[in-house]
């Protein structure tokens, strides 16, 4: 009987080891593919400070990091995500959180944040923070991006940066990465997914 008990303690106790150690090969198996890692979000916004935290539970982000003075990309970004709310019903609309997250937060203050996502819908979240935490937030969501100087130019500089969506819940669990489409039904169908899901 005791013989038994330790076979049966000693199994637990390899079973245990093996779903840590699977756990650890995976998320170190993510990084290693690029796959980003998502987490935390909080920062200044143009609804006062801005946390994942503070969505329901039954909530999602849809998080785009770009920059205000972007010519093509963010505002093509911006209307996808424009156009797929808008066929939302209002119960999808109220668990979906819009949020922009600026890449320029030396041009991209809070008011011009607010003023320019006004274009786009009431929900939509601007919000932006110091080089550091951009820096840390970009890498831990695998956003590349880079100042490109543009001396003749009015503009002085633009941001070269990747384009995807993500759609976060409030743990900053990456629910779903689309890529940059100009045409909203990769997004409609992810969104569509993730809210189906919880």
């Amino acid at each position: 009987m005791i013989k038994r008990r330790s076979i049966w303690l000693g199994l637990g106790a390899l079973l245990v080891v093996v779903a840590v150690g699977l756990g650890l090969y995976q998320q170190l198996k993510g990084q290693a593919n690029g796959e980003p890692q998502g987490g935390p979000i909080e920062l200044p916004s143009t609804e006062g400070e801005f946390s994942l935290s503070q969505l329901d539970d039954d909530q999602l982000a849809v998080v785009f990091f770009g920059y205000t003075w972007c010519p093509d990309v963010c505002p093509m970004s911006l209307a996808v995500v424009r156009q797929v709310m808008g066929r939302l019903d209002p119960e999808q609309r109220r668990r979906v959180v819009p949020l922009m997250v600026s890449v320029d937060p030396e041009r991209d203050t809070l008011a011009r944040l607010e003023e320019y996502l006004a274009f786009f819908g009431e929900s939509f979240i601007g919000a932006t923070g110091s080089q550091q935490a951009l820096e840390e937030l970009a890498e831990r969501y695998g956003v590349i991006w880079r100042k490109v100087e543009t001396p003749d130019s009015a503009m002085e500089y633009t941001i070269d940066h990747s384009a995807s969506l993500f759609l976060v819940d409030r743990e900053g669990e990456i629910r779903r990465r689309v890529l940059h489409s100009p045409t909203s039904g990769p997004l409609q169908a992810a969104l569509e997914q993730a809210l189906a899901e919880g």
